[in-house]
């Protein structure tokens, strides 16, 4: 009949029409207090208890308005989804006259029903925090940088809730990092916060991300510094935007009396070392990841997967790994959809001779195809969801795994031992596997080791990873926000350590992550349109997740949502993306509509009418193959410690003015190639700034001494690339003779 949640759904940027708002006021505060009612309900009051006493007062009657602070979704499959979860939603209000700290406060409401029943919800605490300056509690931050004087601590009743200080900014220090960002390197003069977000599409202009990390690097033309806020909790930065010389930080404590702050100094790379150090060292991934990686939404069947890998080879189009995602029942995510099988009621894994694949089914035989692809030298990567589906309600496996992941402790609950359900847009209500637990993660991989050790699945795409809301949510790695964040770590690290235990490399493909994905599989930018803004986006992101220490990192090249791109974005987001760590193509589900939105070469060909898709992007293809030595050892040198494969120039060259004026749009591919692609349509020029030393144009071989911006002409078949000279007598062939 009627609902209030103090917390509200606890999306990281909007509130609900059933929450206080601001869940934790400040002294001073007024809160807004907001309920939701059925239909049958006439009035609400609240009443309210303080120091005076109890008072009653009647609620506004109902308001509607979407959830503050999202936008609207628009395009692909899971836009209709995200349009029901921000959907217009009326509640009833009133706020609170302003709270003092060192109250607490109880609230509850009584609804009146047309019937003229009453309903009363429970009481509800409230209590305003108070900043101060409290010497009790611990901040310790290494080195010189704080700023004297600046350390507050916001404290209630509770204990304590945030604390901020300030970090010293030099006028000429750049400060890049964050985990993965979409709007800009340089993040000066900007404000952000780190907590994993799903945020579909358009991440640029919300200014939210998949994989945060509470780091960032501070680049000086003389010497560099780092720091790392050792917590996973939410943490919000103020990069100068308020106070031109201050970077602000501020991070939730959640009862917690004491934070530490690592610093790190050095170059560039050395900063980026001292916090791999802590946070965890990445990890070789064998030669076939820098092959080109093939998938689509659609190639649900056995027939349609074997059918693009035909075409790949019937148009001289290389590819080394495919991802298939519409593989299973999409309940399991353990079972092909259409296999036939006995349930196992306790929820224990089943094996390959447990299946049978009917031969007219759309799958009729999944080891022979993995097989026929191995021989082809295409590995195999499956889709993965972490989540236990109960919408619609569970039946036969789906449902015994239900009951044994509840009954065996195997799931994320909420603080009173409920099971957490999802309270995200995708997959609403569904269950999460608690993957920091050890029993959890051993019960889930365990469902999925036929694939890896009978089928011979080489890796698992593994996205979603987002679906934690909750400041009070129990996971085995504890309690809140900390676990929330670290939920796509443990994630990506359980199936890696799946695929290690069977003998393969950790291949896992992410889009979320926080401080410790480092050391787990390789990562995709995420949902995207395909649009100019998104390919030029995808460039900053790239560059950031390197700058904290992503090795292997691609995207969605020319976008994987709405129409097929035209010809000229396709062929310049190919030609970026095979001089990034990983070069692939992906399509969102389009519900096998016509004309069929595939990224495949042959498709786009198709669609856009454009004879030279195919010929450039065959050439493409072909110039990646010969670039997997160069990329193989260029990530082993990062892996060991080197700069980041995929990296801004102010790595290598950080006093370099001329370099941060191109942060955005070029980069460095391992030592010696520098890269800046074309990123507005109709370009028959394009401006490269080249620094200091002697480089070489690997199209035409010509030299060229850096220092300088230089032009040259961009046919559709060619990106500006430049070796160091150094280095072109051993590069030079992987650019002579191409198709």
């Amino acid at each position: 009949m009627i609902r209030h949640r103090p917390f509200g759904s606890e999306h990281p940027y909007a509130v609900t029409g059933d929450q206080r708002v601001p869940a934790l006021p400040v002294d001073g505060e007024t809160c807004e207090l907001r309920v939701r009612a059925s239909a049958s309900v006439v009035s609400v009051v609240c009443e309210w208890s303080g120091p005076s006493g109890v008072e009653t007062w009647p609620l506004l009657a109902p308001s509607a308005g979407p959830l503050a602070g999202d936008g609207e979704a628009d395009g692909g499959h899971l836009a209709a989804a995200q349009a029901r979860s921000l959907a217009d939603r009326s509640y009833w209000s009133v706020t609170t006259p302003p709270l003092a700290a060192g109250t607490t406060y109880r609230y509850r409401f009584v609804a009146t029903l047309s019937s003229g029943a009453a309903r009363r919800t429970r009481w509800f605490p409230v209590a305003a925090g108070a900043w101060s300056s409290s010497s009790s509690l611990s901040l310790d931050v290494e080195g010189d940088r704080l700023v004297p004087g600046s350390v507050e601590w916001l404290t209630g009743p509770e204990g304590p809730r945030r604390v901020r200080f300030a970090l010293r900014l030099e006028p000429d220090e750049r400060v890049v990092g964050f985990g993965e960002r979409y709007d800009a390197v340089d993040q000066r003069g900007r404000t952000l916060d780190a907590v994993v977000f799903e945020q579909y599409k358009a991440q640029g202009a919300h200014g939210r991300t998949y994989l945060p990390m509470p780091f960032a690097l501070v680049v000086g033309p003389s010497s560099s510094w780092g720091f790392h806020i050792r917590t996973a909790h939410r943490s919000w930065y103020d990069v100068g935007a308020t106070t031109p010389d201050r970077l602000v930080v501020e991070a939730d404590l959640d009862g917690s009396d004491a934070l530490s702050v690592g610093v790190f100094a050095g170059t560039p790379a050395d900063v980026l070392r001292g916090f791999l150090a802590e946070a965890g060292q990445p990890e070789e991934l064998p030669d076939w990841v820098f092959r080109l990686w093939a998938s689509g939404n659609e190639w649900d069947t056995q027939a349609r997967v074997m059918a693009e890998l035909d075409a790949h080879r019937q148009h001289d189009i290389p590819v080394g790994a495919l991802v298939i995602e519409a593989w299973s029942d999409e309940s399991t995510f353990t079972a092909f959809r259409d296999a036939v099988y006995d349930v196992n009621e306790d929820g224990g894994p089943h094996r390959l001779a447990d299946f049978t694949f009917p031969a007219d089914g759309a799958w009729p035989d999944p080891r022979g195809m993995v097989e026929e692809l191995h021989s082809r030298d295409v590995r195999v990567l499956l889709w993965q969801i972490p989540l236990l589906k109960v919408r619609p309600h569970p039946r036969g496996q789906q449902a015994a795994d239900v009951r044994a992941a509840v009954a065996g402790g195997f799931v994320v609950t909420e603080s009173d031992g409920r099971p957490y359900r999802n309270r995200g847009w995708w997959f609403p209500l569904a269950l999460m596997p608690d993957l920091a637990s050890e029993k959890a993660r051993e019960w889930w991989t365990s469902k999925r080791r036929y694939l890896v050790e009978e089928l011979g699945i080489d890796g698992f795409k593994t996205d979603g990873g987002e679906h934690a809301w909750g400041h009070d949510l129990v996971h085995g790695s504890g309690r809140g926000l900390a676990g929330n964040n670290r939920f796509p770590v443990e994630y990506a690290r359980a199936y890696g350590d799946l695929l290690r235990s069977a003998g393969k490399a950790p291949v896992t493909f992410s889009r979320a992550g926080f401080t410790g994905s480092q050391a787990h599989g390789a990562f995709w930018a995420g949902d995207e349109d395909s649009t100019w803004a998104g390919f030029r986006a995808a460039v900053v992101a790239g560059v950031t997740a390197g700058a904290c220490g992503i090795v292997y990192w691609g995207w969605d090249l020319a976008g994987f949502s709405g129409d097929v791109p035209d010809a000229e974005l396709y062929l310049r987001a190919a030609a970026a993306s095979a001089f990034m760590p990983i070069m692939q193509y992906h399509s969102e589900f389009n519900h096998h509509r016509l004309p069929l939105r595939d990224r495949t070469p042959w498709n786009v060909a198709a669609q856009t009418g454009d004879e030279r898709v195919l010929p450039v992007f065959r050439r493409f293809a072909h110039l990646r193959e010969r670039l997997v030595p160069y990329l193989s050892s260029s990530a082993a040198s990062a892996v060991a410690g080197g700069a980041p494969l995929m990296r801004g120039l102010f790595f290598d060259h950080p006093a370099d003015p001329s370099a941060w004026s191109v942060v955005d749009r070029q980069f460095l591919l391992g030592d010696d190639l520098l890269v800046a692609p074309v990123l507005s349509a109709g370009s028959s020029t394009w401006e490269v700034y080249l620094p200091a030393g002697s480089w070489v144009d690997v199209w035409t071989g010509a030299p060229v001494e850096g220092g300088r911006t230089v032009t040259r002409p961009v046919p559709l078949d060619e990106i500006p690339v430049y070796c160091r000279a150094s280095a072109w007598p051993s590069l030079r062939s992987a650019f002579a003779d191409l198709p």
